[in-house]
């Protein structure tokens, strides 16, 4: 299984609605498919979603760090060498989405070669996912339609709602509204994507109270560093941290730290080897975690719900596995659907990702 060759193929596919968070803006998924093929003619998929305004990639970044890079420094190695693959493209600075396209396109290719499935290499701790649902920025009576709309069609019960972008205020009685209007068996939490200070985020919290609360994450910036232990240690619910870990040193820097109580796991910034690194780090620690999204696509929401259905931890809380549904296309034969607010694991080899070659050639940029 010697990897031969190296594709990362940018594809523009848009929104049908703006995803609108505190620190960007997203209205079309400009994302890279990255193909692995090996000399026996297995081909490893992924999908690499660059956030600029989060971890500075963008498409034509990955594409060209894996095209004048990445690809030279791995050709000849073989699938199961993921310790060599990672010690040379950690060479490179930075390029989580890069780098972790690649780690979790070679799983495909083991577990195509072994006839197995992904999920069940990882851990297969079950076959499917609870799946929490993003509610971004609008007016407080469109963020709850929007909520009624996803829990009556797929039976989504837990969201996350942005908060962070406008006046604390109004986050707040979008919060309220929203718990007023699904009750008390909905899971709620809030995600400010930096866009608070610590003062603001103390504020918001205790107006917030008596919302139930699950989870807080990322409500202020992890670089206010004193401001940002001073928030933690008051926060009555986990504090999630997700921007400010993209690798385990940082996920052990801001424990330790007291900067954060839980952890946000993407396979899109730290592919299935690194991710379960970051798992059993926080396992042993006895911190919580959720299973994130980088507004990814339906490939890049398989290859999440893979891993988190593979282990205990994971799998206990709802996984964001919906942001595709927002996209007026997508680039998998088989669609993937979410039903009774769960998303399974595709059955068979691999990831089981396979491309409509025709969206493709649609979707494509690069011809």
């Amino acid at each position: 299984m010697k990897i031969v060759r190296v594709e990362a193929i940018p594809f523009a596919i848009p929104y049908a609605k703006p995803l609108r968070f505190a620190s960007g803006e997203v209205r079309t998924a400009d994302h890279v498919l990255v193909r692995v093929h090996t000399d026996e003619g297995i081909v490893g998929r992924a999908e690499a979603p660059p956030r600029p305004y989060t971890y500075g990639e963008t498409q034509e970044s990955i594409v060209v760090v894996i095209d004048k890079i990445f690809a030279s420094q791995i050709l000849g190695l073989t699938a199961l060498e993921r310790e060599v693959v990672h010690e040379r493209l950690d060479r490179t600075v930075g390029n989580p989405a890069a780098k972790s396209a690649i780690d979790m396109a070679l799983w495909d290719i083991v577990g195509q070669a072994a006839g197995m499935p992904v999920s069940g290499l990882l851990g297969g701790y079950t076959d499917r996912m609870k799946v929490c649902h993003m509610v971004g920025f609008a007016p407080a009576a469109e963020m709850v339609a929007e909520a009624e709309r996803i829990r009556d069609l797929h039976g989504i019960t837990t969201f996350k709602i942005k908060v962070g972008r406008r006046p604390y205020g109004d986050d707040v009685a979008a919060c309220r509204a929203l718990r007023d209007t699904l009750g008390p068996d909905a899971d709620l939490y809030v995600d400010g994507n930096r866009g608070w200070s610590p003062s603001e985020s103390a504020r918001a919290l205790r107006a917030m109270d008596d919302l139930d609360l699950l989870f807080a994450e990322e409500l202020c910036p992890a670089d206010d560093v004193l401001g940002r232990r001073w928030l933690v240690e008051r926060c009555p619910v986990p504090f999630i941290a997700d921007e400010s870990v993209t690798r385990a040193a940082e996920v052990t820097r801001e424990l330790l730290a007291g900067s954060a109580t839980a952890i946000s796991i993407k396979t899109a910034r730290t592919g299935f080897t690194a991710s379960q690194r970051v798992l059993h780090e926080c396992e042993a620690l006895g911190v919580e975690v959720v299973m994130g999204n980088q507004i990814d696509g339906q490939i890049g929401t398989l290859c999440t719900a893979a891993f988190g259905a593979a282990h205990r931890t994971t799998a206990r809380h709802a996984g964001e596995l919906s942001n595709f549904l927002d996209m007026t296309d997508d680039l998998l034969t088989e669609p993937l659907t979410i039903e009774d607010g769960t998303l399974r694991v595709r059955d068979g080899h691999g990831l089981g990702i396979d491309i409509d070659p025709e969206k493709l050639a649609r979707y494509r940029r690069d011809r």
